[in-house]
């Protein structure tokens, strides 16, 4: 049963003020989100720079049919949430030695505001409109959360140790699945007992996170980045095996354990949704596919989960999460395979088939039916270019790029300095073969791809900014905001 969410005075009056203030200035509530490494931060930089330049979104078609009047930054709404660091993060991607800002540990937020002509007319006759675009930027880890109102501790229990016992989390859930079969859930409450096993099940999580492994779905999401909670009796609990006992006393560990996995959905995950995620119009998720491809069959396995239970965040129906509440309803969803400039273009169309088909495999496993949900390959901004390589007889299509200190390609580490032609092999025409297990673990098409310092912008120049390239990152755009500035 998916429990009782408070809705107080105050907050009835909050949506109230907020519909009325959509009568005069509409906003739009976008939510970025994305899974580990998928460039949330650079995401968000990138698209708010690029409309405040006014240039290189040739494919949003407001600002290329040039009814894009003027674009500001305002204040935002919710003075008790943090500023996204737009200007920070613009300092680190564009400054003399470019760098990657850091990603995102918690929620944050930014005001971009459109003036616009309509499409229409009658409408444009009337003079310009105003949107407020307030962007929402939170963690993925907190989005794989929201599963967890629907389902007991008994029943997340049973789920989390039956993914640790799966083949490709063997070498990270040793230490955790040790402790586990030395854990009796109907001896006496012990605080340093839950501590203990909190911590091993957390490092089981980061360990599932690495690279090596990119597992996607990884809940309780906060546990890998609990803030200012950390160390609080709601993050210190853990899955336990289902008790043979048919009374288990209040005073057990698997007592105290259910009780904290109820205090957790009660004060984390709940407070998240309803008041950020149920306020929510379009909704961004963002993943790092070419990374999750190199991990292997296993690793695009638990993406598809993920992704699964991220639309089960949003499915439509009589007992919707979003029919507990009189406010706004995402309508609009996007899947975003990020890093596309780690390709060479003649592949950027079969890494957006490829998430096409996870999408259209985990829309079928939700069971879902609700939002329109689109699937992008885009670069936010894009720090490669394109050349030709001669090997034998073959001319291979490269690109070309400083890859990221420490990055590995067959035998050779990259020092972070050397500007290198590389060519990252090809993704099959058919993305089911790209999908298939043959395909993904045996090796084939000699596809690696390996991560890229970001590189300063020269030449592209517009006023006294410089203009982040990118790819697609219009395309995206146009379908999550473009239809409200017609």
């Amino acid at each position: 049963m998916l429990e009782r969410l408070s809705n107080s005075a105050a907050e009835t009056w909050a949506r109230a003020q907020d519909a009325a203030g959509q009568i005069l200035a509409p906003s739009v509530r976008l939510g970025v989100t994305g899974l580990s490494r998928s460039g949330k931060t650079v995401f968000i930089t990138s698209l708010v720079h690029n409309l405040l330049a006014g240039n290189a979104l040739p494919f949003f078609e407001p600002l290329a049919q040039k009814r894009i009047v003027k674009a500001y930054l305002e204040p935002q709404p919710d003075d008790a949430v943090p500023r996204f660091d737009y200007e920070a993060n613009l300092a680190k991607l564009t400054g003399p030695a470019p760098e990657w800002p850091e990603g995102t540990r918690h929620i944050s937020e930014l005001r971009l505001t459109l003036e616009f002509s309509p499409t229409a007319m009658m409408r444009r006759a009337l003079g310009t409109k105003t949107m407020h675009l307030d962007i929402v930027d939170y963690p993925g880890e907190w989005l794989l959360d929201l599963p967890l109102l629907d389902l007991t501790y008994e029943e997340w229990s049973r789920q989390s140790i039956s993914q640790a016992r799966e083949a490709v989390r063997a070498s990270a859930a040793k230490d955790w699945l040790n402790f586990l079969s030395t854990t009796n859930a109907v001896a006496k409450k012990d605080e340093q007992l839950a501590k203990k096993g909190a911590e091993i099940f957390t490092q089981y999580l980061r360990k599932c996170r690495e690279e090596s492994l990119s597992l996607s779905s990884l809940p309780p999401g906060r546990f890998l980045m609990p803030g200012d909670m950390a160390g609080s009796p709601a993050f210190t609990f853990f899955p336990l095996e289902t008790p043979d006992n048919a009374m288990v006393p209040r005073n057990s560990l698997w007592g105290m354990m259910e009780r904290r996995y109820r205090a957790y959905k009660t004060h984390v995950v709940v407070p998240f949704y309803r008041d950020h995620f149920a306020r929510l119009d379009r909704q961004i998720v963002l993943a790092d596919v070419l990374t999750v491809v190199n991990a292997g069959a296993a690793a695009v396995e638990d993406l598809e989960r993920a992704l699964t239970d991220v639309l089960r965040c949003y499915r439509q129906g009589q007992n919707a999460w979003h029919s507990l509440f009189t406010g706004r309803r995402i309508d609009r969803i996007v899947f975003a395979a990020t890093k596309a400039d780690h390709l060479h273009h003649t592949n950027h169309d079969r890494l957006e088939a490829i998430l096409q088909l996870i999408a259209k495999k985990s829309i079928q496993r939700a069971s879902f039916s609700g939002a329109d949900v689109r699937a992008f390959a885009l670069a936010s901004v894009r720090v490669t270019s394109e050349a030709e390589a001669k090997y034998g007889n073959d001319r291979l299509p490269c690109i070309v790029g400083v890859p990221v200190r420490g990055e590995r390609l067959g035998s050779r580490t990259f020092d972070g300095k050397e500007q290198l032609a590389i060519f990252p092999g090809d993704l099959p025409d058919d993305p089911a073969l790209a999908l298939s297990p043959e395909w993904l673990d045996s090796g084939a098409g000699s596809a690696h791809f390996v991560r890229f310092r970001p590189q300063k912008q020269i030449g592209l120049e517009f006023g006294q900014s410089a203009v982040l390239q990118h790819i697609r990152l219009d395309r995206a755009l146009n379908f999550l905001i473009g239809d409200k500035l017609s």
